[in-house]
């Protein structure tokens, strides 16, 4: 479990939103058997889609980030729903490269070149999607630009993962700064200008900053004050009955095929949890 707050300053013309995803991030590297570099990749997009998640105001609301890179860690799929519940997953959980030279993991080393896609549900129609090109691969600029190209919405994001020696994780977490049109440009300096002498999302955390502190520091506004609180969580609504719905998707030949076998398991990208159907399910799935 995580904690995520939000908070408004400089006279209500800044949202913020911060997150400590430490246990979220911690479980996810548990659950695909990550290396550390894949763990603060796909840690940095759980973090990410947990703050873009809980800015949708509908219940049935949910959004998909994708990163497809032409690196050795394939791509990255996260989706998140507007209550703070997040799963994931990468191609490659060992996929690795050679640290940076200030010692960092190299996370855009295993992303490469690619693309960042942005997918909102509302529940009702088509979905929007949104894509830019990545950036840097290091994931909070990319997510940056994102928002600067296709919400034009002056933004400042922060996303970290630190990880321990024996690879578990330390730390977890990041924040989102976005200003109400009209904001004058002395707030927005002000702030980037504090952003830009801080210290990274995890250093404050591992420091013991709450969440406040961090708020509060980083939009330099000592009248910063918070407007909601909540639990996020990893959770995959995964069942045997949706692997069903996946299974009869498939078309009625490629159902067939799999009822010459006398089991069909099927298993879940996001949580690994595994389902086995029977022949004679298959085939009472192809009556249907």
């Amino acid at each position: 479990m995580g904690k995520l707050k939000k908070f408004m300053a400089h006279a209500d013309m800044v949202k913020i939103s911060c997150v400590d995803t430490t246990d979220i991030v911690e479980n996810a590297r548990k659950i695909h058997k990550l290396n550390p570099t894949p763990t603060a990749a796909l840690g940095r997009v759980l973090t990410m889609g947990i703050l873009m998640g809980t800015m949708s105001k509908g219940e049935k609301d949910k959004v998909t980030l994708q990163i497809i890179g032409d690196g050795n860690l394939g791509s990255i799929l996260v989706t998140a729903d507007s209550f703070g519940n997040v799963k994931g997953y990468v191609s490659h959980p060992l996929a690795e490269a050679e640290k940076k030279e200030n010692g960092k993991l190299n996370v855009s080393g295993i992303i490469g070149n690619g693309e960042l896609r942005v997918i909102k549900d509302i529940g009702i129609g088509e979905p929007y999607i949104g894509s830019v090109p990545l950036q840097t691969g290091e994931i909070a600029e990319d997510f940056t630009y994102y928002y600067a190209i296709s919400e034009q919405i002056p933004t400042a994001i922060a996303l970290g993962v630190l990880v321990n020696k024996d690879g578990s994780v330390k730390k977890a977490g990041g924040y989102i700064i976005q200003a109400l049109p009209d904001t004058p440009d002395q707030i927005l300096m002000l702030i980037e200008n504090r952003i830009a002498e801080s210290t990274s999302i995890t250093d404050m955390l591992e420091e013991g900053k709450s969440l406040e502190e961090i708020a509060t520091f980083i939009s330099d506004d000592l009248n910063t004050y918070e407007v909601e609180e909540r639990d996020v969580n990893w959770k995959c609504d995964c069942s045997k009955e949706r692997m069903k719905r996946a299974i009869c998707s498939m078309g009625k030949k490629d159902i067939e095929e799999l009822a010459e076998d006398e089991q069909t398991q099927v298993e879940c990208h996001f949580c690994n949890s595994k389902y086995v159907f029977s022949k004679e399910e298959i085939l009472d799935m192809i009556s249907e």
